[in-house]
């Protein structure tokens, strides 16, 4: 699982069978590791459930990507590529929330492995 935070935005993108993982189990989680200690590390996860729509928490050294079964199934279990929420942090602000499937680059990029990603939906008619 790929994270990207840029201000008040963060992104999530999933592989084929992190997606799987997901869809079965109802979370998938990673983690960096920026020491030796385990407080210096930063777990990600997203996760289904009993939750209303999707929605973001941080504790300790964790950011949890929670959504509601419903969104996480329909998401998961059909084409559907991506889903989004701006959750209100008050005083004018939001954090945008994204989740897709990380589909394949249209050009080849040494040292990635992309075996697992999704197919590129026009891999046969684009280049980058």
């Amino acid at each position: 699982m790929k994270i990207r935070i840029k201000g008040n935005s963060i992104r999530l993108r999933l592989t084929q069978s992190e997606i799987d993982v997901f869809a079965e189990e109802g979370i998938i989680k990673d983690q960096i590791q920026f020491g030796t200690t385990i407080d210096s590390s930063l777990t990600y996860s997203l996760e289904k459930g009993e939750f209303v729509g999707i929605s973001a928490l941080f504790e300790g050294n964790e950011i949890r990507i929670r959504v509601s079964e419903e969104i996480g199934d329909n998401w998961s279990k059909t084409d559907r590529v991506g889903i989004e929420n701006e959750v209100l942090l008050g005083k004018n602000q939001t954090l945008k929330i994204l989740i897709e499937k990380d589909f394949k680059c249209l050009t080849t990029r040494e040292g990635e492995d992309e075996s697992d990603n999704f197919p590129h939906p026009h891999e046969s008619t684009l280049k980058c």
